[in-house]
């Protein structure tokens, strides 16, 4: 990787005026963010959940907010829709159907803060939503002995209402944070959905909620031709991460597996809420 291309994709995210006394980094930038984006998708693959959750940390970290979370939007609504394939007959079509229109409703809010909240803040939304996530998921885990299975016990009945009310809470973050996952994942872990059922209603719930949200960001908010750019030279390592992911989820058991994702969860969200919290203190 020579520095000249480190430093043009640098230039693409981050925007001429912030590279700066940067190029020394540029190209160590843009390793991170290649390995960032191939990890998330390889976890992705392996797992059926958070590209999103587990790049926002690293995303968030290296790149202006706007620029982070309109990357992962691009590239999600592409490892989405892929993924996708071979799961359509076993979607819920009302659920999701629901999970949309709530969505539509929580959108414009979250377009709206988008366009006016501190970084600082989105930063801060981005850590708690994904250590909210990790804590929900290991206490559904011990109560239930398997994630998502619901088998001894669920906090809740799933209803019109709730679904409903999931969708809105997911569009709110997919446009403020790129993360309309985790609210639908949570609701419908804890309400005890059958595991073949959560996977692909999500991951139809995903395809359409980041089309929209990318829609939406391109018409109202703008994307620049840069971060396009520099979402076309990251989509090939999502590509590579899902590829990857599909022998080693064949080796690596239930069980260490959801140890980890909680675990790496955990650690991610809480490392970028201490990075907020260092920035408030800072600034």
């Amino acid at each position: 990787m020579n520095a000249g291309f480190g430093s043009w994709l640098l230039d693409m995210s981050l925007g001429a005026s912030a590279l700066g006394g940067m190029l020394g980094m540029a190209s160590s930038i843009f390793i991170v963010l290649a390995a960032t984006t191939f990890g998330s998708a390889l976890l992705y693959s392996i797992s059926g959940f958070g590209f999103a959750v587990l790049a926002a940390p690293l995303f968030l970290l290296f790149l202006d907010p706007a620029r982070a979370i309109q990357l992962i939007i691009i590239i999600s609504t592409v490892l989405s829709i892929v993924v996708l394939r071979g799961l359509l007959p076993a979607i819920a079509p009302w659920l999701l159907l629901r999970l949309a229109l709530g969505s539509l409703v929580g959108l414009p809010l979250g377009l709206i803060a988008f366009r006016y909240a501190d970084p600082i803040l989105v930063r801060a939304a981005a850590g708690t939503i994904i250590f909210g996530f990790a804590i929900l998921m290991a206490v559904s885990r011990h109560r239930s002995g398997q994630p998502g299975q619901g088998k001894h016990w669920t906090a809740f009945a799933m209803s019109p209402g709730l679904d409903l009310a999931a969708g809105a809470v997911s569009g709110f973050a997919g446009a403020l944070v790129g993360q309309p996952g985790p609210p639908v994942l949570i609701y419908l872990l804890l309400a005890g959905a059958a595991a073949r059922t959560v996977r692909a209603t999500l991951l139809a719930f995903f395809a359409l909620s980041y089309g929209v949200t990318l829609a939406s960001h391109a018409a109202t908010i703008g994307i620049p031709t840069p971060t396009w750019l520099a979402a076309a030279i990251l989509i090939p390592f999502a590509f590579l991460g899902g590829l990857a992911g599909r022998p080693i989820g064949d080796r690596l058991g239930a069980e260490a597996f959801a140890v980890l994702a909680i675990a790496l969860l955990a650690v991610a969200g809480a490392y970028t809420l201490g990075a907020a919290a260092a920035a408030f203190a800072t600034a």
